[in-house]
């Protein structure tokens, strides 16, 4: 039974240390999918079962496992790079611009809160207060990657090792945080005298506007010489317009013309296109006609439909530029990308490997089909490099020191802010150098939360051996009270604001409450009581912003004020 005690025991071996981590990963999620009155934890509780791990002394050695918290939080937040990044333009268009300062000041009362609390609460003549305060406001807005940015930052202004148990902290403040963020929207729901069925109503008046340029048809017979003989593809370049020709008839043959479709003096053809192109068009073409060949477009089924996003040609362009409800006859009523919902303004950018849904007669949604790629064994080639190569910059970029006056040491963006930033970089621009950014959601998940899990682990391991005294006899409660302060205030006043200011629908506060806290079980809840998307739109479009902003005041925090 010596080996079976070993490698339980030996810390050293490869054997324990797999063990250790399997053990606290797999127990830990197991956990967190327990709900409590309809709420979980989720993969954060890999951090309390490691905590637990650690405080029972089943530990590894800390160089190992600072390398796996290190690679942990690389990976993780590369990932949410590469997920955010196609979207994070678009998140400031069509009334996203509000939203996002709404977020900026909701993450920016939650450091004046949590200010605040430290120095009301605390000895501010006790260096370690002020950082475990840092780990309390992360565990309050649920956010571990701030918490990671915050513990590698304290890495550069104390480089002899000080240990600051901020786990600790942000255990402490994350389950009311989880808890806070709901409630607290839920009583903005009665402060602001909101009825959830008037607000469900509003939505699908909203959602029933048609934003698409009004479409228009045309019988044309084709009188142009120049055009006889080019292809249909040929001439749409040539007008440099959006056009789609649905029939032609040629030689008394009536048919569904393709891009390679060639046309010839006397024939007729059915144009859809923009009402505002439509005399352009017409004089390029030829006359218009009355066609004895009509048939009855709305005989054909409507059909709703996912479309997968594979024709590289599509990267980069713009819903609008494309006129989905003028030219196709269909609407495209959801875009989802790296598991997002987006919402489908205008001025989006399609990116490959994006999923569209697409409503609209059954033929022209399969011309959308063909024009957007629709081949999904295209992408299941993973781009393996690109993620390395991303990682290989972003941590270069990141060790760059950055001199600011009035700090005690160089501002670096380090292991979390670097590969953030190129990977929103590379995963918004990265297709003009050549570099194919697109991943399946569930590799990006997987490899998000293989990261993630790899990071919380070690924390919690490392922070186990104090934390029951951080808690029983230490400022624990004093945690637990001001993360729930921390998580309350800003939302009782941004909310409100952005209701009697902007007059948003109630809903769509609720998802950008969500994604300010970056905080899915919140989104979830909004989702179940909201009969639209709005609560699912207003997360995705703060959601970017959000992430990268508690990454970097994270350190910013540190950086200035925890200096000595």
């Amino acid at each position: 039974m010596n080996w079976l005690i070993d490698l339980f025991t030996a810390q050293d071996s490869v054997a324990h240390i797999a063990l250790l981590y399997s053990l606290v990963i797999a127990i830990g999620i197991l956990l967190g999918k327990i709900k409590i009155g309809g709420i979980s934890l989720g993969v954060t509780f890999v951090l309390f079962v490691g905590i637990l791990a650690g405080h029972i002394g089943f530990t590894a050695p800390v160089a190992t496992m600072n390398f796996l918290q290190d690679f942990g939080l690389i990976l993780f937040v590369f990932m949410i790079g590469l997920q955010v990044g196609p979207g994070f333009v678009e998140s400031f268009g069509r009334g996203g611009i509000k939203l996002n300062l709404m977020a900026c000041a909701a993450i920016l009362l939650n450091i004046l809160v949590m200010f605040g609390c430290y120095y009301l609460f605390f000895n501010t003549s006790d260096p370690k207060n002020l950082p475990m305060m840092v780990g309390t406001l992360y565990g309050a807005v649920t956010n571990t990657p701030g918490l990671g940015a915050a513990q590698e930052a304290l890495q550069s202004v104390f480089p002899k090792g000080v240990n600051f148990n901020l786990a600790s902290a942000y255990a402490c403040a994350y389950p009311l945080g989880v808890l806070g963020i709901i409630g607290a929207s839920l009583a903005v729901k009665f402060l602001c005298h909101v009825d959830f069925d008037e607000e469900n109503e509003k939505i699908q008046e909203m959602e029933a506007a048609d934003p698409h340029e009004k479409p228009h048809m045309m019988y044309l017979k084709v009188a142009n010489a120049y055009i006889a003989g080019r292809t249909l593809q040929q001439i749409s370049e040539f007008l440099n317009r959006d056009i789609v020709c649905t029939r032609i008839l040629h030689d008394g043959q009536l048919s569904l013309p393709k891009r390679d479709t060639k046309f010839e003096m006397g024939d007729e053809v059915l144009i859809a296109c923009a009402e505002s192109d439509a005399e352009a068009i017409q004089a390029f073409i030829g006359p218009t006609i009355d066609a004895n060949w009509v048939e009855d477009e709305k005989s054909q089924p409507m059909v709703s439909r996912k479309i997968l996003v594979t024709n590289t040609a599509m990267n980069g362009k713009s819903l609008g530029k494309i006129h989905f409800s003028s030219l196709y006859g269909v609407n495209v009523t959801r875009i989802t990308r790296q598991g997002m919902d987006l919402f489908a303004s205008r001025s989006h950018h399609f990116h490959v490997g994006d999923r569209i849904t697409v409503v609209g007669p059954e033929e022209n949604v399969n011309r959308v089909a063909e024009l957007m790629g629709n081949q999904e064994r295209k992408l299941n080639m993973p781009n393996i490099a690109t993620i390395f190569i991303g990682i290989i910059v972003g941590i270069i970029f990141g060790s760059l020191p950055f001199a600011i006056p009035g700090m005690p040491v160089p501002l670096k963006l380090g292991l979390a802010g670097g590969p953030l930033i190129i990977a929103i970089i590379i995963g918004r621009w990265g297709y003009r150098i050549g570099l194919n950014t697109y991943m399946t959601t569930s590799a990006n998940m997987m490899l998000r939360e293989f990261g993630l899990v790899l990071f919380l682990a070690s924390v919690g391991i490392k922070a186990g051996d104090g934390f029951w005294e951080t808690v029983v006899s230490g400022d624990g409660l004093k945690y637990v009270g001001t993360g729930f302060l921390i998580t309350i205030i800003p939302i009782l006043i941004v909310a409100p604001f952005a209701r009697k200011k902007y007059n948003f629908n109630y809903f769509t506060i609720m998802g950008m409450i969500s994604g300010t806290y970056t905080d899915p079980p919140a989104l979830a809840y909004a989702n179940s009581v909201c009969n639209g998307e709005a609560s699912a739109i207003g997360y995705s479009t703060v959601y970017p912003l959000s992430m990268f902003l508690r990454i970097f005041t994270a350190q910013l925090i540190i950086l200035f004020f925890c200096g000595t």
